[in-house]
């Protein structure tokens, strides 16, 4: 008998090549999906096999290098928001406890002569894997461009029109992140590979990850996992799109737990890429979405404001 989806499944193809009612079908159920779990799993989402098979590969690459080289990678001042950070140091917002990860981090090329491009430092090239930055840039475009169809739905849903995000992410701040949880060698103190939490972003895509270990919680307090099938990616809400929606769309509780004890041996490696919008875009709950029953939850702020108090509170930004 097979298993119960943790998460609804939506095919893109319904929505980019599909008849207005093939559109419409889509925009439901992703509708659904983010207003009910806040998760989703996506197939025909436009993003090569082949393109992710490479950036794991060079991912793979590159946390195998000694730690005295990737040490070069990790820029100080930059909140770990370009290149390497080091073990440990990010940790939940509501924790002191560093996460049982490492990771790279790879922002925006900006196209064009916008004036955005002075607000975002450069990407790290790493020396000793040529093709890594490159490869992660390419699946960055990618990504962006199948984040936006996302969105896009979205906005029609809200009834803001289907070009209501695509100012506001072109040239955005979006971060594409390889996560390395390296083995565990050890019984942890407290620690997990990822502590629970939510995304800061407008959406998170997530392609499957080498192994198993993502839990949701759903609205019964239930954790669930979650199994990508085959050519599947996930797709999350983030703190900014329920920002946005004052809460009606919501940014679900997840986490990434250690697998058992005879599979400590095992790394794991994820590559999610957080979509993000420009700095300036204002995060003001959309007046629809505040009603008597569902009165507004949340001040003014723009992207770039709520991004430094959230880096600030997960220990990346002193």
């Amino acid at each position: 008998m097979a298993k119960k989806r943790a998460i609804p499944l939506v095919d893109l193809n319904q929505f980019t090549k599909g008849e207005e009612k093939d559109k419409k079908t889509f925009i439901k159920k992703l509708a659904v999906a983010f207003h009910e779990i806040g998760f989703v799993g996506v197939v025909n989402h436009g993003i090569p096999k082949s393109l992710v098979a490479k950036f794991y590969d060079e991912s793979n690459k590159f946390f195998a290098l000694p730690i005295e080289k990737k040490l070069k990678y990790e820029i100080q001042g930059l909140s770990g928001q370009r290149g390497y950070t080091s073990f440990g140091k990010e940790h939940a917002k509501h924790s002191k406890v560093g996460d049982l990860k490492e990771f790279f981090q790879i922002g925006q090329e900006v196209v064009g002569k916008d004036v955005i491009r002075k607000e975002y430092p450069k990407n790290v090239y790493v020396r000793e894997r040529p093709l890594f930055l490159s490869t992660g840039t390419k699946l960055y475009k990618s990504f962006e461009k199948s984040g936006s169809h996302l969105l896009k739905a979205i906005a029609i849903h809200l009834g803001l029109g289907d070009q209501y995000f695509t100012q506001k992410i072109k040239n955005g701040n979006s971060i594409l992140r390889a996560i390395y949880y390296p083995p565990i060698s050890q019984e942890p103190e407290s620690a997990i590979r990822s502590e629970q939490h939510e995304d800061i972003n407008l959406i998170t895509l997530l392609v499957g990850a080498s192994a198993g270990g993502l839990q949701v919680l759903n609205l019964n307090h239930e954790w669930l996992d979650v199994v990508p099938e085959k050519d599947e990616i996930v797709i999350n809400v983030g703190d900014m799109l329920q920002r946005l929606t004052n809460n009606y769309l919501i940014s679900t509780t997840h986490r990434v737990i250690n697998p058992p004890k005879e599979d400590w041996h095992k790394p794991r490696l994820s590559i999610p890429f957080f979509l993000h919008p420009r700095s300036e875009m204002d995060l003001s709950c959309i007046s629809r979405t505040v009603t008597a029953s569902n009165p507004l939850q949340y001040p003014p702020i723009t992207a770039g404001e709520y991004l430094s108090e959230r880096l600030t509170e997960i220990g990346l930004k002193k």
